[in-house]
């Protein structure tokens, strides 16, 4: 299981079911209240967050291992690396200072163990994760009617109510 000094909770599903939809709408949901947010995404595939031709660009691509850009309003690592296998959940959370955050959530990395809600829309005729997953411990659907599950099951299209969820159910907080 993922260790962290701080409760962590992920939003899990096939490519194309929303989940960074879907977490648009639940983030500022749950950083209203004042909880300080870290987010994790998992990327599938080989990705730029710096812009071609500006200076920290040109000089990561001239041979900085690790770029760090700054100014008075945020700050960004880029490292460099040629890992063989995907990047461990872990190693993620243990890059982020938990000392400044209130929660964690992760988008993804669906086969590491950690408390997860699952998203699953019936009509991409996907597989539900849960069954092989004992760290699922909600699902969030469209068509709730289709699943036989004692899971919280969640709608989908309600990000309050997931929001209200990962409030009460991760954070403990009786206000949600």
């Amino acid at each position: 299981m993922i260790q962290a000094s701080i409760p962590l909770i992920g939003v899990v599903a096939y490519s194309g079911t929303g989940k960074t939809t879907l977490l648009e709408k639940v983030l500022p949901l749950i950083s209203h209240g004042g909880i300080r947010l870290g987010v994790i995404k998992h990327a599938h595939h080989s990705f730029e967050m710096d812009t071609p031709g500006k200076d920290s660009y040109r000089l990561r691509e001239a041979g900085a291992q690790q770029m760090l850009l700054a100014s008075n309003k945020q700050w960004v690592l880029m490292q460099q690396h040629t890992l063989e296998d995907e990047p461990r959940l872990q190693d993620c959370v243990n890059r982020l200072d938990q000392s400044q955050l209130d929660l964690i959530i992760i988008e993804g990395f669906k086969h590491e163990a950690y408390p997860k809600i699952e998203l699953h829309r019936p009509s991409l005729g996907k597989d539900l994760i849960y069954p092989t997953d004992d760290t699922v411990k909600a699902i969030a659907t469209d068509e709730p009617d289709k699943l036989d599950t004692q899971l919280p099951i969640l709608d989908i299209n309600d990000p309050a109510a997931i929001a209200n969820y990962i409030l009460a159910h991760v954070l403990g907080r009786a206000d949600a």
